[in-house]
């Protein structure tokens, strides 16, 4: 099983490294790691050490993602973004994107994780379907 793990500060230019080394993965596992880190900098700080787990792959069949920090208390939330907001659209679209994901706590740490099924490898309808995001600016 493939298996890397990397040990990152969370900050801007963290995002373009991740997705580096995550070039053999799929554009859904990239773009999920890349949200979960970035809401480690958003919600967190910036600046934070995150080590950022991707177990599996698209020749697997499934790939789990997991983003650990050092902020047990701060805890994703799941909220509805309106049309003129220009952010809160992370968790939503990693809610579309994935099969699963959730939190597990620790006393000085949590792990937000994400689980996508590559339907392609198993030939299977997806389990859902994401709805359109009105597009800004247009």
């Amino acid at each position: 099983m493939t298996h890397l793990e990397l040990h990152l500060w969370a900050t801007p230019k963290a995002a373009p490294e991740l997705r580096r080394h995550l070039h053999d993965h799929t554009f859904d596992v990239r773009l999920c790691a890349t949200e979960l880190l970035t809401n480690v900098i958003e919600h967190v700080g910036e600046g934070t050490p995150v080590t950022i787990r991707v177990i599996g792959g698209q020749a697997h069949g499934r790939t789990r993602i997991e983003v650990t920090d050092s902020a047990p208390r701060t805890l994703p939330a799941l909220l509805p973004a309106t049309e003129a907001e220009e952010s809160g659209r992370g968790l939503a679209l990693l809610d579309a994107l994935t099969d699963r994901w959730g939190v597990e706590q620790g006393p000085d740490r949590k792990t937000v994780w994400c689980e996508i099924t590559h339907r392609a490898f198993h030939n299977e309808p997806p389990l859902r379907t994401a709805l359109p995001m009105p597009l800004m600016g247009l």
